[in-house]
């Protein structure tokens, strides 16, 4: 694999006459930063980096275990009030 190069930042109006390039940088360097005014507006990325960016780690029930709340003892009291009419 390619060890990605700095990425590079781009004012709107080069990034739209060069879209092309920063798309073909984005693909071989890495990010590529698009800037507004002097902000920082977007980034551009390859679908491969945005579906490695993407992938889900782990499931809900995974995440619950893992919380720093499992064990505490925390009680949640349900509502016993009536449901409300929803006009279906």
């Amino acid at each position: 694999m390619r060890k990605p190069k700095a990425a590079r930042v781009w004012p709107v109006a080069a990034a739209k006459a060069h879209l092309s390039a920063v798309i073909d940088h984005a693909l071989n360097d890495g990010p590529q930063t698009i800037t507004r005014s002097g902000r920082t507006a977007v980034v551009v990325v390859s679908a491969e980096e945005w579906a490695r960016k993407m992938r889900r780690k782990g499931n809900l029930a995974d995440f619950f275990a893992s919380s720093p709340l499992r064990g505490s003892q925390v009680r949640i009291k349900r509502s016993t009030a009536k449901s409300r009419e929803t006009g279906i």
